[in-house]
Parts: structure tokens; sequence; C-alpha cells
């Protein structure tokens, strides 16, 4: 079986991000395309990034809902890291985004976590979770599908950035000791109302992401560890913990809105030019 080569099939992946193009054929359908070899090819992509000067800040989570580990041979969530030019900060709560390059995009609702600590164990909790964290917020993320029909492998998800194009965060509800225990409550019982251009669009909970955000924060800590035991999360990291909702598909000149319910955080709203 041949050896994947991680550099070049990343550089193709890189200029069909860069040129706008799709990908017809999957990286999961070349003989000897795994997981391995998909972390291979973040990781090449990562490396690309940086000699364009960029900065990885943190991590996005694919496949937070549990359900689908087994239909889709997974033992736990995948990842892929985001960039100081990806992740946006929100002002007042209200963004503008402007992609420069995109194929097929969808939108996503997601609770976003700043980490104060490394998280370098397994078998946390979502309060164990929390005392690593700095602060929680409501995010959107924008993700960019290269692959026909949005069909694809986990292998092809991790492989291509994790779709990941970009991610708007709203206002930063600071975690406390104090509060830690109220927030894994209110984590796992939240609601988030979703429209479109002033139409509903969906609810979604925070059960939809591993049960509990915090606990999806936990999982992809203990999962990279295992992975890459000498790259943690580490301090100063962002983590967005997965969708809320289906995902939407969305284009320039949509404008959306994320009403929570359940924790302390204002509407956050994003609009496409």
């Amino acid at each position: 079986m041949p050896l994947i080569d991680a550099e070049n099939l990343a550089q193709e992946l890189l200029s069909a991000q860069q040129t706008d193009q799709m990908v017809p054929v999957l990286p999961s359908a070349r003989p000897g395309f795994d997981l391995d070899a998909a972390y291979a090819v973040e990781a090449a992509l990562r490396l690309a990034r940086e000699a364009a000067g960029h900065r990885a800040v943190g991590r996005k989570v694919g496949y937070a809902n549990k359900a689908m580990w087994r239909v889709l041979k997974l033992e736990t969530l995948v990842w892929a890291h985001m960039y100081d030019d990806t992740v946006h900060y929100s002002d007042n709560n209200s963004a503008m985004l402007t992609l420069p390059h995109h194929r097929s995009l969808k939108i996503e609702p997601e609770i976003v976590f700043g980490l104060k600590q490394p998280i370098t164990a397994e078998g946390l909790g979502p309060a164990d979770a929390l005392a690593a964290t700095e602060w929680v917020a409501m995010g959107f993320e924008i993700i960019d599908c290269p692959f026909p029909e949005w069909k694809f492998q986990p292998s092809d998800f991790v492989a291509s950035f994790g779709l990941h194009a970009a991610l708007v965060i709203g206002e930063r509800l600071p975690v406390r000791p104090d509060s830690i225990a109220t927030l894994v409550d209110e984590l796992a019982r939240l609601k988030v109302r979703v429209s479109k251009n002033g139409e509903f669009v969906e609810e979604g909970s925070g059960k939809n992401s591993l049960k509990n955000p915090a606990l999806c924060l936990a999982e992809l800590g203990a999962a990279i560890v295992r992975r890459f035991p000498d790259e943690p999360l580490t301090a100063g990291e962002i983590v967005s913990s997965g969708t809320l909702t289906a995902g939407h598909l969305t284009d320039r000149r949509d404008h959306w809105t994320a009403e929570v319910e359940g924790l302390s955080l204002p509407p956050l709203t994003l609009r496409l030019t």
C-alpha cells in the first residue's frame, strides 16, 4: 500500500482553497489514506500557513455528536487548527465578515472557550475543563466544503482545515471558580435560536455538543493527548466546541442572529459581505 505524501497533498488542498476550486477526488479515496495520514496533512497545512506569516490560535472540533462515532468508526471526535486571520472578535456582539475565498459555505452556532491553563490529562469531566478555562462565549463558525455535495469522511474533514473558514466570537463571559458548578449545568441546558435575515431557522441545545460543550472540551484535550502527547491544548488557545444545530447554507449578504437562553450572553449577530 503506497504511503501518502502529506506535504504534496497539503499543497494541493491549500492551492484549491486559495483558488476557490473544488476537490473532486476525496483524499480518503486514495490508497493508504486514514486519520493518521489526515493529521499528517493537517500538520503540513499548519506549517505552510505559519510559513506564510500566520499563527495557529486554537482548534475546532468536528463530529461532536457521539451517535456518529459508531457509524463512522470513530473512537473520538476530530479537530483542526484555527488561525489568527480566521478567528475574529465581534464589536458589541455584532460583526461583518468578508471571506476572500469560498466554495460552499455553511454557518454553525458554537460555544467557544478561551483557555488559561493547559489540558493535558484524560478522563476529565466538564468541571475540570472549565477550571482550565478563562472565558466562554457564543460564536458563529463558517465552514467551507471543497468536496462535491458535502460528502466526505472524517479523514477528509481533518485534512481540509476541518472545513474551517472563519470563527466570529461574541461577548466573553469570565469563568470564575465559584461559577463552575452552575456553568456546567447551564452549558448542558442552554438553548440557542438561530435566525437568518430576520426569519427563525432552528433551535439548538448545548446537549448537541457531546451532551455538554465543556465535556466536549475535555474530550478534545484527551483526544489530542492520546494522539499528540507533545502538542496538548495550551493556555491562550481558543476552542470552538462543535455546532449546536445543523449547519445551514449561507452566502454573501446573509444576516444571522444567535439568541442564547440559559446562559448570560447577549445575542450575537453576523452579516456576511
